[in-house]
């Protein structure tokens, strides 16, 4: 641990007020956040820890549509929602702000101008995407497709979530509206560009040769694969009538892009609390001293370790992230987190069911966090976290040693007599656990730390097993006024060790306790010193810290999930509405005929995509089809099939694919082939 007081500026991803939060919020960006400034507050560092709603994306729109109120009143809405959930569950930061306040409109109008000002974007006039029907351009969510990348045929305009690739709206293969689902036409636009492809030498040197060895692998060789294939010049403003408009003249009608604006966020809100606390904010932000680190999900990587250090980079006033330690997805009982579909659990609906039990949630998301692939959140395992850790090991052992320690000593804490070697033992090892702990925050390793944590209870349960005063109270009761005093030691050290993981039961723990000392324990205090808690001062009574989860309150849990997933099968049973009116000429065009598939293999590298040589009468073709997941190749070579001869040429991950196979689902919604009639039907046949 350093002696020397370093200076540290955490951000946590901005969320959008589209929604509530949920457990894949918190296991992914806030916990480990909160993990990191907390302890480095203890370490008596200087720590400026920010967040804020991001109030401008284009989620919100869509969702203001949908409910036919105005953007204004989602934000407004969420974010009550979004900040008591924070509050609610200990995440501690310094300042929680929001997008649409006048400081960050400000703040951002400024960045853009001095960028504009400084000639760093590139003007141009491009074809985008317009929805006729609607009357408006479709940026980044107002638009879906199929990601060119990966196959995945519910990319956004902005990002393949299946993937992760950051994408513009135009790359997407069969683009429709959001807002109509009509297909979009192109319409020319005027917009300005931040031309990444300048900064590529930079980024290389900067990311590629500078932080390989620290940053996590994840994120480096996301970030790695993106600069590998080239980067492009990316438009920071949209044609939209929600934002913060575009500071310059002839932009009438533009708003800052909303991953321009976002990130200006974190800056903003540091502004903010500077003000109120009577601190520089330039001291956090263009002081080469202080360590920039951004907390996020995967899904935020572009932004965070390309574009905004561009941003940053581009300014030329600002610091750049010293880390981003982003982190998977994580799962709800074997199916991705979904907000649409309701599969999820909401961290206001947890406290309804679970009141005052935040930390179990806290200590169950960290202990199967996402850090390096994607995990799953089962609400068995929140259980036997529960009851065969939490409950078990440390509420266990704190129990015991208030229990006997009112009992033995009326609340007092004992005078220790000489210490055996198993004494000597078991203090010098409660010594080394805050270092120990600390390597693994400072590597950003809190599953690991969190770990070493419930090793020190187990630590003291061993002890408290292994000298059993109970038995010897009765023969030896000098002896057990120090195997008292050394237990309380390790609960001490509990006490101050669990607060950035557990500060609900860091706080209860100190209370009972009921020392100063304890109380405002520093990190390093634990290393320091084998009397944290004196002899002669009394504490307060016990009262448990964690309570047993029966099977009644998770079958509960697992009924809602149940009937969540019947709801969404339900919806998706429902036949889909009639396409918009096709004219007879419109039919005619379509060139069906019947086809043999002579080969196939999956694509490299991707879930979905199988790439197929099919014999259509007229000539042998490739075809990309996404059926990788429900059919192996084997078992389709020689199948007939429907093809969509005359579908325009299309690439797919580098392979140009020549038409399509047309599928449907069955009554099970099994993906299966709209064969023609295999024992009569020649390859070639046209179907009218």
């Amino acid at each position: 641990m350093s002696q020397k007081t370093q200076r540290y500026t955490i951000t946590a991803a901005l969320p959008y007020t589209n929604g509530p939060i949920h457990i894949g919020h918190l296991a992914g960006v806030y916990v480990p956040a909160d993990i990191f400034s907390r302890f480095q507050r203890m370490q008596g560092n200087d720590v400026a820890f920010v967040c804020g709603s991001d109030e401008h994306g284009v989620p919100i729109t869509i969702k203001a549509k949908k409910e036919g109120i105005t953007p204004q009143d989602v934000v407004d809405k969420y974010n009550g929602i979004i900040k008591k959930s924070f509050e609610d569950f200990g995440i501690s930061f310094d300042n929680y702000s929001r997008t649409s306040g006048s400081t960050h409109h400000e703040t951002a109008s400024a960045f853009f101008k001095k960028l504009y000002e400084d000639g760093k974007f590139v003007e141009e006039t491009t074809m985008q995407l317009y929805d006729e029907e609607a009357g408006q351009f479709l940026a980044d969510r107002f638009v879906t497709g199929t990601c060119p990348k990966c196959g995945h045929e519910e990319a956004y305009g902005d990002q393949c979530e299946n993937c992760g690739t950051s994408l513009n709206a135009t790359d997407l293969i069969n683009p429709k509206s959001a807002i109509s689902g009509a297909v979009p036409t192109l319409k020319k636009t005027k917009h300005w560009f931040l031309p990444l492809d300048q900064y590529e030498n930079w980024l290389k040197e900067w990311i590629l040769k500078g932080h390989k060895a620290d940053w996590k692998t994840n994120v480096y060789g996301q970030v790695k694969s993106w600069i590998d294939d080239g980067l492009r010049a990316r438009a920071v403003t949209r044609d939209l009538d929600w934002g913060i408009p575009v500071p310059v003249e002839g932009a009438e009608g533009k708003v800052l892009y909303v991953w321009f604006d976002a990130p200006i966020g974190y800056i903003s809100s540091t502004k903010e609390w500077a003000k109120e606390t009577g601190k520089n904010w330039e001291t956090y932000w263009k002081n080469e001293d202080t360590k920039l680190i951004h907390f996020i999900g995967k899904d935020n990587i572009v932004f965070h370790c390309i574009i905004f250090p561009v941003m940053l980079k581009a300014h030329g006033e600002y610091i750049l992230p010293e880390n981003v330690p982003a982190n998977e997805f994580l799962n709800l009982e074997g199916k991705k987190l979904s907000t649409s579909k309701n599969w999820a659990v909401w961290l206001h609906e947890y406290l309804e069911d679970f009141p005052g039990q935040q930390d179990v949630l806290r200590y169950a998301l960290t202990a199967n966090a996402p850090e390096t692939k994607d995990n799953d959140f089962t609400w068995k395992d929140f259980q036997a976290r529960n009851n065969n850790e939490l409950v078990a090991i440390f509420g266990n052992f704190i129990n015991r040693v208030v229990v006997l320690t009112s009992k033995y000593y009326d609340g007092e804490i004992p005078k220790p007599n000489e210490f055996s070697e198993i004494d000597e033992k078991t203090l010098t090892e409660l010594k080394a656990y805050p270092a120990v702990i600390a390597s693994s925050i400072e590597k950003y390793r809190f599953r690991e730390a969190q770990g070493e944590l419930m090793n020190l209870a187990r630590l003291g349960n061993k002890y408290l097993a292994d000298e059993e005063p109970w038995k010897v109270i009765k023969t030896d009761p000098e002896r057990v006024k120090t195997v008292m005093f050394v237990a309380l030691q390790i609960a001490s050290a509990l006490a101050i060790l669990s607060e950035p993981f557990l500060p609900f039961t860091s706080a209860k723990l100190k209370k009972m306790l009921n020392n100063a000392n304890v109380e405002n324990g520093k990190w390093g205090d634990v290393s320091l010193t084998t009397e944290l808690i004196k002899a002669g001062h009394k504490i307060g009574q016990a009262e448990l810290l964690f309570s047993k989860i029966e099977d009644e309150e998770i079958e509960k849990q697992l009924e809602k999930l149940k009937a969540t997933k019947t709801a969404n099968e339900m919806e998706n049973q429902k036949a889909e509405p009639q396409k918009d009116i096709a004219t007879f000429e419109d039919f005619t065009k379509m060139d069906l005929r019947v086809g043999t598939i002579l080969k196939a293999e999956k694509m490299a590298k991707t879930k979905k995509l199988m790439v197929l040589k099919v014999d259509t009468g007229i000539d042998q073709r490739t075809i990309v089809s996404g059926i990788a997941e429900h059919f192996k190749a084997e078992e389709i070579i020689g199948k007939k099939v429907t093809v969509l001869a005359n579908l325009a040429p299309r690439k797919l991950r580098g392979v140009e694919s020549e038409g399509m196979i047309l599928m449907t689902e069955n009554a099970e919604g099994k993906l299966v082939f709209v064969n023609p009639d295999e024992a009569n039907v020649n390859d070639g046949t046209t179907i009218n």
